[in-house]
């Protein structure tokens, strides 16, 4: 069982991207400006961070900060960043979009899964905006994304350990959960121990920088395959 337990950290510089390949994360999810909660990275960044990992990597696409309602000609744009990007050798992409009643877009997500194609997705926080949560994660699965980063809705992970229970067992194989949102090494076992997932998402940073600490990250693989 615990070989498929695996770390993907988010990365808000190249700097932190190679520090999660060195200290063993199984994936890097590539993103810019923190401050927001993170946004499409720099086609520079994207390529630098692809010459120099072996690892997967994911790339963020979200345009701005805020809520996950677009416009047309946001989601114009969002779909032409998805198009430059699929040309650089990512392995997958994170997003999510929202329509004003806080439902999943199914239409416009449908259209963007469709078009990352082969690459796999993963539907990114906007789920914890979500108002009905089990219809949301169908939602999402009759979208044809892979994976649902999640809090469980609430502030942290620890907070939403239950919903994510539930939400794995609802989701029942049929789409990874991964827990995300203030996980650290000292919760992480006790959350997989509840939870009992195969991905799990962290930021790795712990001291109030933007740069993630390799410690860290050696110290989550360390609990969670223990």
């Amino acid at each position: 069982m615990f070989q498929n337990k695996k770390i993907e950290i988010a990365c808000f510089n190249l700097e932190s991207a190679l520090i999660a390949q060195n200290a063993g994360a199984d994936r890097v999810e590539l993103c810019a400006d923190m401050s927001v909660g993170g946004t499409t990275p720099s086609i520079e960044i994207i390529q630098q961070a692809r010459e120099n990992l072996n690892i997967d990597l994911y790339v963020m696409i979200r345009l701005r900060g805020g809520n996950f309602v677009y416009s047309e000609a946001e989601f114009e744009q969002i779909k032409s960043e998805i198009e430059t990007i699929k040309k650089l050798g990512v392995n997958g992409f994170v997003f999510g979009i929202l329509k004003d009643d806080n439902t999943i877009n199914i239409e416009q997500n449908k259209v963007l899964v469709e078009l990352a194609k082969p690459f796999p997705c993963t539907f990114h926080r906007a789920f914890d905006e979500v108002s009905d949560l089990k219809k949301a994660l169908e939602d999402v699965i009759f979208c044809g994304f892979s994976t649902i980063l999640t809090s469980g809705t609430f502030p942290n992970v620890m907070e939403g350990k239950e919903v994510l229970k539930q939400l794995v067992k609802q989701a029942n194989n049929r789409i990874e959960i991964m827990p995300g949102g203030g996980l650290r090494s000292t919760n992480i076992s006790e959350l997989d121990e509840m939870v009992n997932t195969n991905w799990y998402h962290s930021s790795a940073i712990t001291d109030g920088s933007e740069i993630a600490s390799p410690e860290e990250i050696v110290q989550l693989k360390k609990k969670l395959l223990s």
